[in-house]
């Protein structure tokens, strides 16, 4: 179970900084006097001990290892350092200038800034990383297979690209939907209306004035397959409404649409926007439920399309929950068989899978996010 949200990512500018040699990455030694070093990466080396030439000799006897998790290609950003950059690479960043290839392409190869791409690739089987390009050939070694284990980022979230297609969709009972305030007519003899229209509402005596309603149109009353049981009205919704003056007889403008309010469209109490922070999870285990009515669509459905199911709260059912999805088998006549009508059942197949993302007391609205076919009313969804 993992939060999720929206996140972006910026590359900032920022002033160049030197590759310099390793040992003028590090602070000023009593051998060059704590003198700065030079911005370059081969700048003639300071003063050395025996036992800093002895060091680097064994250095280059030995060979550089690039780390496992060592990215192929990486762009600097401001506030790296050599030192970070290098054990980023290596598994000893000392070895960092025996490494550095000049890529004579560059106006001035001992430079990097930030933006700028390094690139690991190979020469005659040894490592070399230069400021882009290069042929990206590694030798060839025997794999063995083994468990790596990578942390998911928590920041990074797949919701963030499912966001445009929830909606806020809303299941009322029978009575309250009757009840409730619904369009008249408008100014003039127009029967269809958008935002900045003027409406007159009937039915309004209990709003208030500057008010705020949904604007909702019946699609349709939801019954479960199994039981015959009445689940609520689902309703498609049109936009909002501002009350300008309350009455049997209101007037009312609207301010947003998401399609054309009509004559009888109702008005029901305005609800702040839902949190799509939640939870990605399973269902209950052995969970298992229908698909019984499709949203905005007529026969089937498809990939970021919304549906309800017939299972919701009291179910254990919660926003972000993931079901797969199964396309019912359908009956088809044997050919070949000695009965005559011999119908056989097609065994179910899965195609997909579903996220809920607004769930109520008996039903439950589902995103699908993956689908091999289409998705019709009567297919099943069940934990994965």
């Amino acid at each position: 179970m993992y939060k999720t949200r929206a996140t972006t990512t910026f590359v900032l500018p920022s002033i160049l900084f030197s590759v310099t040699l390793l040992l003028g990455a590090c602070a000023a030694t009593p051998e060059n006097g704590g003198a700065e070093t030079t911005a370059s990466a081969n700048a003639p080396p300071a003063p050395r001990s025996t036992n800093e030439a002895t060091r680097e000799r064994l250095a280059v006897e030995a060979e550089p290892e690039i780390r496992d998790s060592a990215p192929e290609r990486y762009v600097v950003r401001r506030g790296d350092t050599l030192w970070d950059i290098s054990a980023m690479f290596l598994e000893d960043p000392w070895y960092w200038p025996e490494i550095w290839l000049v890529n004579p392409e560059i106006e001035n190869p001992h430079l990097i800034y930030p933006g700028d791409v390094l690139s690991i690739y190979y020469v005659d089987g040894r490592p070399r990383i230069t400021v882009d390009g290069g042929p990206r050939v590694r030798p060839t070694h025997r794999l063995s297979p083994e468990v790596r284990v990578v942390e998911r980022d928590r920041d990074v979230s797949p919701i963030s690209t499912l966001q445009a297609f929830m909606f806020r969709p809303q299941v009322l009972d029978e009575e309250t939907l009757e009840n409730a305030p619904y369009i008249l007519a408008s100014q003039d003899e127009r029967v269809i209306f958008g935002p900045g229209d003027r409406i007159y509402v009937r039915n309004a005596e209990d709003t208030a004035r500057y008010e705020l309603y949904h604007i909702v149109r019946d699609d349709g009353a939801l019954t479960d397959p199994d039981t015959g049981e009445a689940l609520g009205i689902a309703t498609l919704p049109i936009g909002e409404a501002e009350i300008i003056e309350p009455g049997n007889v209101a007037r009312a403008d609207i301010r947003e649409g998401e399609r054309e309010a009509i004559r009888g469209d109702r008005l029901v109490p305005y609800i702040e926007e839902q949190d799509m922070l939640f939870d990605i999870g399973r269902p209950p285990a052995g969970t298992e439920g229908t698909i019984i009515s499709l949203f905005d669509a007529i026969s089937q459905i498809g990939q970021l399309q919304a549906a309800i199911i017939n299972r919701g709260a009291r179910d254990g059912i919660e926003n972000g929950q993931v079901f797969a999805a199964f396309t019912a088998g359908r009956e088809v006549r044997d050919p070949i068989s000695d009965r005559a009508n011999d119908v056989v059942t097609l065994p179910e197949e899965e195609v997909g899978t579903v996220m809920v993302f607004q769930t109520f007391e008996k039903v439950s609205y589902v995103l699908v996010t993956e689908a091999e076919r289409t998705l019709r009313e009567g297919d099943k969804v069940r934990t994965p």
